[in-house]
């Protein structure tokens, strides 16, 4: 009987030691836990400023790049524009052809370059150039414009092939199928904020056949979002042809000029960058929204499904 008594007391002491021995792994082992992630957090903190100061140093070396690039263009590359590019152009255009020629000759390379997948950049240069803001202006939206037609209505016939290759780039393949959504008036704007954000303005010509766009919508759009960038083309073509001027003609600049060229060579950089920022932050606005959207549409079928599978039980 004694050891049968003394056994449960044992048992019941052994219990309690058990009990406080693990109360006391368990306290250490709580306690511990904070020391860990105050460790952590110290062994981070080092990593952090590392990969910060990692990435200063490249943001550094990146605008060293870019300013001597920039440099080297202005001390040997303008010069070199200037002579080989720009005055045999000059040369050429007031004595070669006459203007109604050079304008459908303008017209016509902004009309079929695209559909070659050639940049359109020195036509409208030129159009400004020769023709000036009024003339110029027309001539680039005719020739885009017709342009922007060829390459749709050859993008339909080629509409599997294209669906096919972008499929490589799968964020930019749904980025041009948020255009070919909504009402007529969501793909107009959508279209519009494409001309005016840095996606390539030939790719685009032939990617958006792939979505449910549209043809007036795609036009209308494509003329609202081009004519900012035409201008633009225009005033750095004017800008050229003065800069020539004055380096190789007999044209000298007053100091009016020189302001109104400083001013609006400031102006249109302001103008590019913010259209720029405005074009991309509103698409990834849309699609944004149009993934919440879709989210909620999901969430909202599934709660159906729910209650629909609970009413049946």
């Amino acid at each position: 009987m004694p050891d049968s008594s003394t056994k449960p007391g044992e048992d019941g002491l052994n219990d309690g030691s058990h009990v406080r021995e693990d109360g006391e792994n368990v306290r250490l082992f709580i306690s511990d836990e904070p020391r860990d992630s105050g460790v952590d957090t110290l062994q981070l903190q080092p990593e952090s400023r590392y990969n910060l100061c990692i990435w200063w140093i490249k943001v550094i070396l990146w605008c060293f790049i870019i300013i001597l690039i920039l440099l080297i263009f202005a001390k040997w590359g303008v010069p070199f524009f200037f002579e080989k590019v720009l005055l045999p152009i000059m040369k050429w255009e007031a004595t070669a052809l006459g203007r109604p020629v050079l304008a459908i000759v303008l017209v016509a390379s902004l009309a079929f370059f695209p559909v070659f997948l050639i940049p359109s950049g020195p036509s409208m240069w030129l159009a400004g150039m020769i023709f000036g803001y009024g003339i110029g202006f027309v001539i680039i939206m005719v020739g885009t414009t017709i342009g922007m037609t060829l390459t749709y209505l050859i993008g339909l016939l080629f509409r599997e092939q294209i669906h096919q290759w972008l499929k490589r780039w799968p964020q930019k393949a749904e980025m041009i199928r948020l255009a070919g959504e909504g009402s007529w008036f969501h793909q107009f704007r959508v279209v519009a904020l494409f001309r005016v954000s840095p996606f390539p303005y030939t790719i685009f010509n032939y990617a958006i056949v792939v979505t449910n766009m549209r043809f007036w919508p795609y036009i209308c759009g494509s003329i609202a979002g081009m004519a900012p960038e035409s201008f633009i083309y225009i005033y750095s073509g004017r800008l050229l042809r003065t800069l020539a001027d004055v380096k190789y003609g007999k044209h000298h600049l007053t100091t009016v000029e020189i302001v109104y060229n400083i001013i609006s060579f400031i102006v249109a950089i302001v103008a590019i960058v913010g259209f720029t920022i405005y074009a991309k932050r509103t698409l990834n606005d849309l699609k944004g929204s149009e993934i919440k959207g879709e989210a909620a549409c999901s969430d909202r079928s599934n709660f159906e499904m729910d209650k629909f599978t609970s009413c049946k039980a």
